[in-house]
């Protein structure tokens, strides 16, 4: 069994991350430095009764990805219940389009963003009328 279990976002500003996570996504966060050795903030995204899985925001232990360089790691994709709201506050808060949102035709909206720290994820909203 290799189910995901936990997820790691690699961060510069380790305050302006957990603002911009906290505001657009409505995370919280633990501070598990003590555990780690560095700045690390463990991250709730949801409660126990919702399906996914928390991670952590962790000090980023070289340069940060530079801009047009693939995906180099995992992109974690949000499931969200409206997009466009998402996106506005994405915006509104640092982050940029990556890839525009987009039907996956009879299933949902998808599309991609930088966060505030250069990192790609994505948001995912399921609407059977997507197209």
């Amino acid at each position: 069994m290799g189910r995901i279990v936990h997820f790691e976002i690699h961060v510069d500003d380790m305050d302006r991350a957990k603002q911009f996570y906290g505001d657009v996504f409505g995370w919280t966060f633990e501070d598990w430095s003590d555990f780690a050795g560095m700045p690390y903030f463990g991250v709730v995204t949801g409660g126990d009764d919702q399906p996914g899985i928390n991670g952590a925001l962790m000090q980023r232990q070289g340069p940060p990805p530079e801009p047009n360089q693939p995906v180099n790691g995992y992109a974690c994709t949000m499931g969200v219940e409206d997009y466009d709201t998402i996106e506005a506050k994405i915006l509104g808060k640092g982050g940029v389009v990556a890839l525009p949102k987009y039907a996956l035709s009879g299933m949902a909206w998808q599309g991609y963003y930088k966060d505030t720290e250069g990192n790609i994820f994505g948001v995912h909203q399921p609407d059977e009328n997507a197209k």
